[in-house]
């Protein structure tokens, strides 16, 4: 009976809002009868299923849930901050897999949190908070050695503001980790990957252990697209990344040691007198 009636239910409505980032489309999935796709002036920003959060559609999403799956034993809580919340997607990923987990988010755009608060609510059980503030700001108040897990997520007009990508952010970073934590963004880049081989560079004068997990065409600098970085004080699980990343829906490639050396090329890292905001994608980004 459940079945007939969800097949004689009517499809969900497109919602748009203009946010203080531009125009905001929750798309609804025709697949998932609760799950919503965000967009952001068309630009794809998150996917969320409200019946399984622990669905990642995205590969940068399921690349970021790899990481929040290996930074400590399974089901064990986390301290997470999230810089960049789009529709909550991962904090709502961490929520359902690490139950009892506490996290933070800081957004920027506050009429976005309403409209994902309103449209796709957060269960009322999770533990997690919601900051409207700038994300450097808001990772100052957050108290050193806090968090085992900040993933940074941060795209105005689809571009990655100067003040998160330099070394001085990256110590501010730093600082909140706890001995142990880990450390992942969302990069986007293209040909000739000048962006994300300067933040590599950024990121290895703050941290000992990186890795990189992308595409291979990305790598090869054959088109634009979403590469993420991890970080850490501690060696890093390699080979168990690679293999998840290996076996995604949409494969990808993790580089790490002397092969990310290479692969950054002599960049030098970015200090906040000469950090710019990451490229402007192609039109063709997003087709």
């Amino acid at each position: 009976m459940a079945r007939n009636r969800q097949r004689d239910r009517a499809p969900a409505a497109s919602v748009v809002e203009t946010v203080d980032g531009g125009l905001a489309e929750l798309i609804p999935d025709r697949e998932r009868p609760r799950a919503w796709t965000l967009l952001i002036d068309g630009a794809p920003q998150s996917h969320v299923d409200l019946d399984d959060p622990a669905h990642l559609t995205f590969e940068y999403q399921r690349r970021l849930g790899h990481i929040a799956d290996l930074v400590a034993p399974p089901q064990r809580p986390l301290q997470a901050v999230h810089l960049g919340g789009g529709a909550f997607t991962l904090a709502r990923y961490v929520a359902a897999t690490r139950p009892r987990s506490t996290q933070q988010i800081v957004e920027l755009d506050g009429l976005l949190v309403q409209l994902v608060r309103r449209e796709l609510p957060l269960d009322a059980g999770a533990r997690i908070r919601v900051r409207s503030t700038d994300a450097r700001a808001g990772l100052a108040k957050v108290q050193d050695g806090w968090a085992d897990l900040v993933v940074a997520d941060v795209f105005s007009g689809a571009r990655t503001p100067a003040h998160l990508t330099s070394t001085e952010f990256l110590g501010e970073v730093r600082r909140v980790l706890r001995p142990g934590g880990f450390y992942a963004a969302n990069l986007a880049d293209g040909p000739p990957l000048t962006h994300l081989r300067g933040q590599i560079a950024t990121a290895a004068a703050v941290f000992p252990e990186l890795a990189l997990a992308a595409d291979p065409t990305v790598l090869r600098g054959r088109r634009f697209g979403n590469a993420v970085l991890l970080a850490s004080d501690r060696e890093l699980p390699v080979a168990e990344l690679t293999r998840r990343v290996a076996t995604d829906p949409h494969p990808g490639r993790v580089e790490h040691g002397r092969a990310l050396a290479e692969f950054a090329g002599g960049a030098v890292p970015v200090t906040d007198a000469s950090a710019k905001p990451s490229p402007v994608p192609p039109a063709s980004a997003f087709r």
